[in-house]
């Protein structure tokens, strides 16, 4: 397998508000490969987005701190590093797509100046070089006319020709990781499917680690190799991602796959929906923090924490493909379910 470009062990996140501490990252946990598409899943407010600005230095004191963890990118400890060397790493070898792109452009700015900025910095090019690259960039992700529009501002793009200028500004210095969060979601379908493309074009060429966070669980199983599936703040399941969506073993997880419609001929029925609310952060219920809206749960899920583990094999004779931090055994409930229904 490839080396492991960035790796995330036992990461806390927090956060000061009026209502109190909210721990909206809790010992969050996983590696990534060059050459890999993670996908990071899960309900708003799972902490995914959290996650990603950790990952970036991007978590602002004093209101939010990491309480614990280490952020490794080859092999160095980024919470370690001086502000002046994070800065270095930051868009040049480390780079993201943030989920809203009319609060990260700068209104002041041209699309142009915020383009030419990151390659100027970091790759160190000439005014032209740079406006030369940022149009290239632009008509790469999609964008009519780039010579006239790089001198636009910001609020003359619609919300789609906005996120894709994030692209291009995320592309620009042809990162080893790249974070895409919500990458695809202000798009139409067309241009979505030839962003992923370009995604996996430039994974091809460079080698490039994409950290993919998603609620689009259709855009999982068309681009990434693994999955793992945020619920309050923690890891709940991981898996390739033909054995998550073959056999789903949280019962989380069982109920984000349940909720996508099916276009496959088998007879319609309503949508299941997962029943409750998000847990409060700032007062997390005791035990597992999914047990109040699980139908599976145990007396001992609302007292105890389940830690990840080995998935459940398909048969004795294959290993387990993952892990999952639950106590029922979600696959063998479900069967037995189908087996007597």
């Amino acid at each position: 397998m490839p080396d492991t470009l960035l790796e995330v062990e036992d990461l806390s996140v927090e956060f000061r508000t009026d209502e109190g501490t909210v721990q909206a990252v809790n010992g969050v946990s996983f590696g990534l490969r060059a050459g890999e598409t993670l996908g990071l899943v899960g309900e708003s407010g799972s902490g995914k987005s959290v996650t990603s600005l950790a990952i970036m230095g991007l978590v602002a004191p004093p209101a939010g701190r990491i309480t614990r963890g280490q952020i490794f990118y080859r092999l160095q400890d980024l919470l370690l590093l001086p502000r002046a060397d994070m800065q270095r790493i930051r868009g040049r070898r480390i780079a993201m797509v943030f989920q809203d792109p009319l609060t990260s452009l700068n209104p002041f700015l041209t699309v142009g100046e915020q383009l030419t900025e990151m390659t100027r910095i970091h790759l160190r090019l000439g005014a032209e070089q740079a406006r030369t690259h940022a149009i290239e960039m632009l008509e790469r992700v999609g964008i009519p006319g780039p010579e006239r529009r790089i001198d636009q501002y910001p609020h003359e793009f619609s919300g789609g020709m906005r996120q894709r200028v994030m692209i291009a500004m995320a592309l620009s210095c042809q990162p080893e990781v790249l974070i895409a969060d919500e990458p695809t979601t202000a798009l139409d379908v067309t241009i979505q499917a030839q962003m992923l493309e370009l995604f996996q074009e430039l994974q091809r060429e460079l080698g490039m680690a994409i950290l993919l966070i998603t609620h689009d669980l259709g855009v999982v199983a068309q681009v990434c190799h693994r999955v793992a599936v945020m619920y309050g703040g923690r890891i709940v399941e991981t898996a390739s991602a033909d054995a998550l969506f073959a056999r789903p073993q949280h019962p989380y997880t069982l109920g984000l796959l349940d909720s996508i419609p099916r276009w496959d001929g088998r007879t319609s029925q309503m949508l299941k929906a997962i029943e409750g609310q998000p847990p409060n952060m700032a007062d997390p219920p005791t035990g597992c923090t999914f047990h109040p809206r699980c139908p599976y749960k145990l007396e001992r899920c609302q007292r105890d924490m389940p830690p990840l583990e080995p998935r459940l094999p398909v048969d004795e004779s294959t290993p387990a493909d993952g892990q999952k931090a639950c106590f029922v055994e979600v696959s063998r409930t479900r069967a037995a379910e189908v087996n007597h229904g």
